[in-house]
């Protein structure tokens, strides 16, 4: 599948923001503190952020809108629309925050939730794809919400050392939440890996009975929507160089940085939020990097007609 920067920057910068309004939401930092409201900025602005570049992607944005409207049989449009409704209690709990310096706890607990409920929606899109055999699985949605709370707690930590207090739990929910992120991703990779086809040239033309089916010629000698946005290939030897540069970045390099932290019992200052921000923007590359992959090694069953 073509991995396109538009949807790449949307599901990382969403799930990062949806994942800090949790942390946020849960009361996990010092509403009364400045780092806290700025928590509160950065969270919203990566998620209205993450959403709007999602809109790039479409061949006609101004009609986006529409997308609110299949809510019923479309995890796209419950996405938009568990997007819209969670903004309601996020933006109550960071007025209550950012304007009285005080934490709203019912509105923080439902923004919360119904953070990691669009979080879900959001890998539904891909996890409900049947055609796509490497998404659909019930580790896609794992993988994201894994994800979101890692970074969201990564980011979280990081406002921590800048002064918002939980200087000390954070980190530890930060590198507990990486490392089963990280386990299930590679559960994930193993499955996408391992797993065969379901969809062959031999299904997909029903000619499966009366022996093996190869392409005679391409259906035409342009490239097409489908060969572009479906067809894109990697090669292995540069995939396996990318999940490594992933995970050393997304995971390895901030676990040790928060692990140094905590075992030098660093508290609140320049320093350590100088380290922790380091962890935060390696996490953010190494998601980058993940969810390139993620789209660059999927495999569309389409392909099976233009001999892939």
């Amino acid at each position: 599948m073509h991995p396109a920067l538009s949807i790449i920057a949307f599901t990382t910068l969403s799930g990062l923001g949806y994942g800090l309004a949790v942390m946020l939401g849960l009361g996990l930092l010092d509403p009364a503190a400045v780092a806290t409201k700025i928590a509160w900025i950065a969270a919203l602005a990566a998620i209205g952020g993450g959403l709007l570049s999602s809109t790039l992607h479409l061949g006609n944005p101004q009609r986006a809108w529409r997308a609110f409207s299949q809510w019923r049989s479309s995890w796209l449009s419950r996405e938009g629309v568990m997007a819209v409704v969670t903004f309601v209690p996020l933006l109550m709990t960071a007025w209550a925050c950012v304007i009285e310096g005080r934490q709203a706890v019912v509105p923080g607990l439902v923004g919360a939730v119904l953070s990691l409920c669009t979080v879900f929606c959001t890998a539904m899109i891909y996890a409900s794809l049947k055609s796509v055999d490497a998404w659909h699985t019930r580790l896609t949605p794992a993988c994201y919400l894994l994800f979101s709370l890692g970074g969201g707690a990564v980011a979280a930590s990081f406002f921590a050392f800048c002064g918002g207090g939980n200087a000390l739990w954070l980190p530890l929910v930060a590198i507990v939440a990486l490392v089963g992120a990280w386990v299930v991703k590679r559960a994930w990779r193993q499955h996408l890996q391992a797993t065969a086809p379901l969809s062959t040239p031999e299904s997909a033309t029903g000619l499966g009975a009366i022996g093996h089916v190869r392409l005679f010629e391409r259906p035409h000698m342009t490239e097409n929507y489908l060969t572009r946005e479906m067809g894109f290939r990697i090669a292995r030897k540069h995939a396996a160089k990318l999940w490594i540069i992933a995970m050393a970045l997304g995971g390895v390099v901030p676990f040790v940085l928060f692990a140094l932290l905590l075992a030098a019992g660093a508290q609140a200052g320049p320093g350590a939020a100088l380290v922790a921000g380091l962890a935060l923007a390696s996490h953010v590359i190494g998601i980058l990097a993940e969810r390139w992959l993620f789209f660059a090694e999927a495999r569309h069953a389409v392909m099976n007609y233009y001999g892939g």
